[in-house]
């Protein structure tokens, strides 16, 4: 597992073995950086599952102003926190330990709102759907909703303004809609 671009392209992270986790594969990696990259250079970034924090560390090598890493595993944690640590990015990175309902609302106490939002959660429990809800409930993204998902179904009132397909994941990508 690799950066696929920006300042630390082709920098090697740890955690493609991790239990629990299932890094997001290079090609889609660069696929949706391509389709969002006007949008990360000094965006607030939102990594929910972060797993190993490759995407959020994809974002901090393509310029996001700070990334938030949320994972409730400790393996993870210890792994996002090496990777961000080899790379000197400890001052542009939050990390936190909680379940994504409470970093959720934990954002939403603290008036944190995002430029970009990027959701993989594990497969088939239905955690993107939710999510979405909460993230709309609470009113946290100013900008594009990435969702890496199978086979759920997403309803929410973002507008989709790209989807790609990749065996059996999905891409959706969302725009907040602002009203004039």
């Amino acid at each position: 597992m690799r950066v696929i671009s920006g300042n630390f392209k082709s920098r090697i992270l740890k955690g493609h073995k991790l239990k629990n986790t299932r890094p997001t594969m290079d090609k889609i990696k660069e696929s949706v950086f391509s389709m969002i990259q006007n949008d990360v250079k000094d965006s607030i970034f939102l990594d929910l599952f972060s797993g190993s924090g490759s995407i959020g560390i994809e974002a901090l090598s393509n310029n996001a102003k700070i990334c938030y890493f949320v994972d409730n595993d400790i393996e993870a944690l210890k792994t996002i926190q090496e990777n961000i640590k080899d790379l000197d990015l400890i001052e542009k990175s939050v990390i936190l330990k909680l379940d994504y309902k409470k970093a959720l609302l934990y954002f939403f106490n603290n008036n944190i709102k995002f430029d970009i939002i990027y959701l993989d959660p594990p497969y088939n429990k239905n955690y993107v759907q939710n999510s979405i809800e909460l993230i709309e409930e609470y009113n946290l993204l100013n900008n594009k909703l990435i969702c890496e998902f199978e086979n759920e179904i997403i309803n929410t009132k973002y507008k989709l303004i790209k989807e790609k397909k990749y065996n059996t994941k999905n891409i959706h990508i969302y725009q907040e809609v602002k009203w004039k």
